[in-house]
């Protein structure tokens, strides 16, 4: 019976343990923002500059790669402007629909946050 009791004992702290751990580490909504800005703005220098770079710099004269680096504070606000944030307390689930240019298709991406990371796990080409 006292060797059942310990066991419960120990199972309730390491539950309690890896609670705290994860209440701690569940990223903030600014992580998050700063994580989606940094992904959309290599999505955009390595696919859209790549496929669509003599039309754009035809149009506006100026090298893409500089362009998309120059417009990263733009990327972050409309990533903020346009993201839910679930908070479950021990994770947090964000959804951000995001449309940014004419030219450029409109996506939706939910994305779990747990443990200090990111973890898209859907998204979807409007």
């Amino acid at each position: 019976m006292k060797a059942l009791k310990s066991t419960i004992y120990i199972a309730a702290a390491g539950l309690a343990v890896l609670g705290i751990i994860l209440a701690k580490t569940n990223p903030s909504q600014g992580e998050y923002e700063a994580y989606a800005a940094q992904r959309l703005t290599k999505y955009f220098q390595d696919d859209v500059c790549q496929k669509k770079s003599k039309l754009l710099e035809k149009l506006l004269h100026l090298n893409c790669i500089q362009l998309v680096n120059a417009t990263s504070p733009e990327i972050r606000k409309i990533i903020t402007e346009n993201t839910k944030r679930q908070n479950y307390i021990f994770f947090s689930v964000y959804q951000s629909e995001i449309k940014i240019y004419y030219f450029v298709p409109s996506y939706t991406f939910d994305t779990l946050g747990i443990l200090a990371n990111f973890y898209p796990f859907k998204a979807e080409k409007e």
